[in-house]
């Protein structure tokens, strides 16, 4: 039941729309929302309204999407619960799950810079003081993460993780991250920062959405060949490499890995019609086709997937004519130069020049180039592009790919496992990248800041690739990077109306959206963190 109610206020009247209803047999007020003074009622009805004191537009879909996903696994409290008691308000939980969600959404902002005026200050609840959230003390806060408690952490978020996912976790992955790393070394100004530089990260992640559930760091100085890392990480779970690092592992005796091969180790499979390939899943690989047999690998029989992408081809071939145009001018310039008499080196020299323009490039299988003339004057040269060798080389090399393994999952789940290390370093470019900001100045990150920007980086990674899991469930297969450049597109003004003798006003509007927004804003619940 609706009714309107007036109260008091600095002596002036303000209404408000009330909802009640019966609770435990006794009427109560349910619910309440803010309609402004007599004057502003009389406005509205007249299809006028308070005038618009100022507004501010800020992101909201990013940021309530991945709090409530924060929410989902209790991340404050099982932090929390890892700090033992505490007198320090807001508590570690708190300053980890804040420091997670600028991670995430906004990582190229200072941290107090982006809570000023940031939705998250609409979300926390109870909401910290204005003043017991500053960079400073952020890092302060972070500073109780001792290396036991950083691993506890992990611990405690995997076990949540774990059961959202349920039967689905039980299958991991050992993937590693070469490129993960808190600065560059141009970053650095002191001659003992780049001692603690990061190298690359090794990840423990579920198969089913390559979701971190533990991580292990390590830095340049020492940091281990991949085949080190594989024994290390590799014992418990399903190891995934790529084909530059397949030569540092023994798959001829190795159990319990999904990697890839250099194309020209199998020219024999290469070779197959494109009427032996099948298609894979095409809702959730649209265009993929795959044929799946065995072949000796170090010795040992194991199973292969030759597969084929017409999206990767497409890309392949484009880059291929681009290379081929490039060095077709190169080689038409030279001709022009030889011809007019410009370019008087001799037979060796201009040998020299069109090997410089052909070597190492695919194009040298079918370009032919003859140079006819003895003398420098009147050397001349004449090219052509073999277009059937052309066909040949995209039929046998453009968007192929090679896997091995010693999984007998479907194929489908295979090339799941496999792309699981392209989607983590997707992510962790965006989590780490040279826009990312941390404590100033930064040469003077110590080697605890850095486990603590490691720890809240694979925390960030965690959370939205549980994200990124449930919008691929729903049909849309996005990247990290993608789904929040999708959600961070919901924004939302906020209006600042005029004061008329009691507290300002202000009101909050999401923006329109699209028919993808639509369904994230669906599909992670937002509804509840929408103005009412």
């Amino acid at each position: 039941m609706a009714s309107v109610i007036g109260k008091r206020i600095g002596g002036r009247t303000y209404y408000y729309l009330a909802e009640s209803a019966r609770v435990d047999g006794k009427p109560r007020v349910v619910g309440q929302r803010y309609l402004g003074t007599a004057e502003d009622i009389a406005a509205a009805m007249a299809g006028g309204g308070p005038e618009a004191a100022g507004a501010r537009h800020r992101s909201f879909g990013d940021v309530s999407a991945v709090w409530g996903t924060l929410q989902r696994l209790d991340l404050v409290r099982r932090v929390d619960s890892v700090a033992g008691p505490q007198r320090a308000r807001p508590t570690l939980g708190l300053h980890v799950a804040l420091a997670v969600l600028h991670r995430a959404t906004a990582p190229e902002t200072e941290f107090e810079q982006w809570w000023t005026g940031c939705l998250a200050q609409d979300l926390v609840r109870p909401r910290p003081p204005q003043a017991a959230i500053t960079t400073a003390g952020h890092w302060r806060a972070l500073q109780r993460l001792t290396p036991e408690r950083i691993a506890r952490v992990e611990t405690v978020v995997a076990e949540a993780v774990l059961d959202l996912l349920g039967d689905d976790g039980t299958e991991t992955l050992a993937v590693d991250v070469a490129q993960f790393a808190a600065f560059t070394a141009a970053d650095c100004t002191a001659p003992s920062a780049c001692q603690d530089v990061l190298a690359g990260l090794g990840l423990v992640v579920t198969r089913d959405g390559a979701i971190p559930l533990a991580s292990r760091v390590y830095r340049r100085e020492n940091a281990p060949v991949f085949g080190a890392l594989a024994a290390e990480l590799g014992q418990r779970h399903t190891l995934v490499f790529h084909s530059g690092q397949a030569a540092q592992l023994d798959l001829g005796a190795r159990t319990g890995f999904v990697g890839s091969l250099p194309l020209a180790d199998h020219p024999e499979l290469l070779a197959r019609p494109a009427s032996v390939r099948r298609r894979v899943d095409p809702e959730r690989f649209a265009g993929l086709t795959a044929f799946d047999t065995v072949a000796t690998v170090d010795g040992a029989r194991r199973r292969v997937i030759l597969l084929h992408s017409a999206t990767l081809h497409a890309a392949q071939y484009r880059a291929f004519t681009s290379e081929l145009s490039t060095t077709v001018r190169e080689l038409d310039g030279l001709a022009a130069a030889l011809a007019a008499g410009t370019h008087r080196g001799d037979r060796t020299q201009v040998h020299a020049e069109m090997s410089r323009i052909i070597r190492g490039r695919r194009v040298e299988r079918v370009l032919n180039t003859t140079l006819t003339g003895s003398r420098a004057g009147e050397l001349r040269l004449e090219r052509r592009v073999d277009a059937a060798a052309v066909a040949r080389l995209a039929e046998e090399f453009f968007g192929k790919q090679l896997l091995v393994t010693d999984r007998d999952w479907p194929v489908a789940e295979v090339v799941t496992a496999y792309r699981a290390r392209t989607y983590l370093d997707s992510t962790f470019r965006w989590l780490t990248g040279s826009a990312v900001t941390g404590p100033s100045p930064r040469w003077e990150w110590s080697a605890h800041r850095i486990a603590v920007h490691a720890l809240v980086s694979v925390l960030a990674a965690t959370v939205t690739h549980v994200m990124r899991r449930e919008a691929d469930r729903a049909g849309m297969n996005l990247s990290v990077a993608e789904l929040l450049d999708q959600l961070r597109g919901i924004g939302e003004t906020v209006l600042r109306h005029r004061s008329t003798g009691g507290r300002p006003r202000t009101r909050r509007i999401l923006s329109d959206r699209t028919a993808r927004q639509q369904a994230l804003f669906e599909l992670f619940g937002l509804e509840r963190f929408a103005p009412g």
